[in-house]
């Protein structure tokens, strides 16, 4: 039997995840300095907060980094890319 007003943990509150922005940003480590990320994390909350009316409190941004070897572009990594001379 389930009791008033508590709510079940094992259900999804889906109307909870709605509201939440969530922005995940893909990069390479290169100069990804903690101060830089955190200049990114927080310059992706205020745009969606002026642009969007979104609530920072409630903006969830996420940065992977990807290593070179793991990124494609045009068929090659982007290892191979950068070893290539400039044309």
């Amino acid at each position: 039997m389930r009791r008033r007003g508590r709510r079940d943990p094992l259900v999804p509150q889906t109307q909870e995840i709605r509201l939440m922005p969530f922005v995940n940003i893909k990069i390479t480590p290169d100069g990804a300095t903690p101060e830089k990320k955190a200049e990114l994390i927080a310059g992706v909350t205020n745009l969606l907060r002026d642009t969007l009316g979104k609530n920072p409190a409630t903006t969830v941004v996420i940065i992977d980094e990807v290593e070179t070897d793991n990124w494609g572009i045009g068929g090659e990594t982007v290892t191979a890319r950068r070893a290539r001379p400039p044309k």
